[in-house]
């Protein structure tokens, strides 16, 4: 493989003079590594579009936007919001589906130096009242779903201004977002601080209250770099390695995004990279496979992105022999661990795309790591190297880096890494140490430099004293061909403290009992790793609103009412 030429590829890219330069900035009194030729901030990407005023932008079942449509509606929201009052460093919440709204609504307020706090849009009235009070936005956007569960809080916010989208009919108190676009007016000047916060995205917890996290300017603009270098770097090494320059000028990238707007892997990620390079965003009222591969059909997309089970769904599908799909050139999976079998199907199967992931978190606006192609077919079980405006380190318990190659608790720190939390002095120190972020990610580093994310440390299984990792026992069990979907999950025990428990969703039409799948895994990991419970069900998997299976849920659900097997 190219490691030596990808090693190449990072000297020439981030050294002086090269496109990704990197250097050593102050932030926050922390020295961190970051871009030298980096935008300036969010304000500086959305205008540096106007040169793609013709091309479609948005895409939306029957809907087209082009760049200068988007932002003629975006110039009227954000005269709109400064005639409302709301001005630069302010907040405003977006509560609703991936509508084309949101977007728009997002460039404008980054734009204007305003904070977008994106609300999850599968939150209960409850979770909005508590997201709404500890974010304290002056104006809310929302659509007819989240306007029904805004009425349903006891105390809503006083003094908070409304917007409807897509609303059915007038609802008192409420502006029409037609209004505001009527509102006309062009984009105000302001003079924005890097280190201001672009957003405020929420972590997604199972349990309690989740946490918002600041993401600024500077973190915003280095993910979306993060990600540009990762292409170019890959790129490059192939170029070094086989003498193929890639093509002069690149295709525009058609990107359907398939997760929620209020997370950073569709819009730190996708809608960001695509933005930048004057692409088509296609959106989904909500995620169906069946839908997004006529979509992909209709629409010649040429990237597909989301949470690995969506990928496997997609290829699973009836649909997918007799779909066009050949416009596809990467399919990625992120937000969780691809299962090494799913990258080989993807390479397989899909004619033209190539295969790829990127591991990150909301605190770091983005990836912290990028793999694809080549590389990520030679180390599927590898969610590659950190990025170049990332210093990486694997620790054991007490913060000590461990030996090389040795499992520990990964830290990063970089231009990329929140503020904090807001509201949350505690748990910004507890999560942040010197400007090390704590990714509560078990992990190894290999000695090409490329990061294996082993398990989550707080959902590993402890089983007599042994380390069971979950990714490494799903690997396993998603390698038998009637599997469709697994979670692993630790089962409390009287003996071991723990057992390995797992929820099993198979294809349709096949058949596979507990012992069937025991036998299977025996051939591939040790024997204390072998599930000791295992639930077959028979409807998909429960997941939260970015797609991850919710693990913590499975376990308390099933665990009460232990199975036979």
């Amino acid at each position: 493989m190219h490691y030596a030429e990808l090693a190449q590829a990072r000297d020439e890219l981030t050294g002086p003079g090269g496109a990704f330069e990197i250097v050593t900035i102050n932030v926050g009194g922390v020295p961190v590594r970051a871009y030298a030729h980096a935008l300036p901030d969010v304000r500086a990407l959305w205008q540096s579009t106007r040169q793609f005023a013709e091309r479609p932008y948005l895409v939306y079942e029957g809907e087209r936007l082009t760049y200068a449509e988007a932002h003629a509606r975006v110039d009227a929201i954000a005269a709109w919001l400064a005639a409302a009052g709301v001005q630069p460093g302010d907040r405003v919440a977006i509560a609703m589906r991936n509508y084309p709204e949101w977007l728009l609504i997002y460039w404008a307020c980054v734009s204007t130096g305003i904070a977008v706090v994106g609300m999850n849009a599968w939150w209960t009235p409850e979770e909005m009242a508590y997201g709404l009070a500890d974010a304290a936005p002056k104006a809310l956007f929302l659509d007819a779903e989240r306007l029904a569960r805004f009425r349903g809080i006891a105390a809503p916010p006083a003094g908070l201004q409304l917007v409807g989208v897509r609303l059915a009919e007038p609802a008192p108190g409420v502006t029409p977002f037609a209004e505001v676009i009527a509102h006309g007016g062009a984009m105000p000047e302001v003079a924005i601080d890097p280190d201001a916060d672009a957003c405020i995205f929420y972590t997604s917890g199972t349990t309690g209250f989740p946490k918002g996290a600041q993401l600024t300017h500077r973190g915003c603009i280095t993910n979306l770099f993060n990600m540009l270098y990762a292409g170019a770097s890959t790129a490059r090494a192939v170029q070094l390695a086989t003498g193929v320059a890639p093509p002069a000028t690149p295709p525009v990238p058609v990107t359907l995004l398939t997760t929620p707007l209020f997370h950073v892997t569709a819009n730190n990620c996708g809608a960001y990279a695509t933005t930048a390079a004057g692409g088509t965003i296609v959106l989904m009222y909500r995620w169906d496979a069946g839908e997004a591969l006529r979509i992909i059909e209709q629409e010649r997309v040429t990237s597909v992105g989301g949470v690995p089970v969506m990928a496997r769904e997609l290829i699973n599908h009836p649909d997918f022999a007799t779909t066009d799909v050949s416009s596809l050139t990467a399919m990625s999976g992120g937000g969780a661990q691809v299962p090494p079998d799913l990258v080989h199907k993807i390479e397989d199967r899909v004619a033209g795309a190539r295969p790829s992931t990127g591991y990150g978190m909301t605190e770091t606006c983005g990836i912290i790591t990028s793999c694809s192609g080549d590389f990520f077919v030679d180390k599927p079980d590898s969610a590659g190297p950190a990025m170049p405006a990332y210093e990486a380190k694997c620790v054991d318990d007490d913060g000590n880096m461990v030996p090389p190659g040795a499992v520990g608790e990964l830290w990063v720190r970089g231009a990329a890494v929140i503020k904090g939390y807001i509201n949350r002095p505690e748990a910004t120190a507890a999560a942040i140490t010197d400007g090390w972020l704590h990714t509560g990610d078990i992990a190894r580093i290999d000695e090409h430099g490329f990061i294996y994310i082993v398990d989550r440390k707080k959902d590993m299984v402890l089983r007599g004293g042994e380390n069971v990792y979950c990714a490494e026992v799903e690997a396993a069990i998603y390698r038998h061909p009637a599997v469709a979907e697994c979670c692993v999950f630790g089962v409390a025990d009287e003996r071991l403290g723990e057992e390995v428990g797992v929820a099993v969703v198979l294809k349709p039409g096949e058949a596979l009992d507990a012992e069937g799948l025991r036998q299977h895994c025996a051939a591939l990991i040790a024997n204390y790793k072998l599930p000791r419970h295992i639930w077959f069900m028979a409807d998909p998997l429960p997941r939260n609103a970015s797609g991850k299976f919710l693990r913590r849920e499975l376990r308390e659900q099933l665990s009460a009412a232990l199975p036979t097997a």
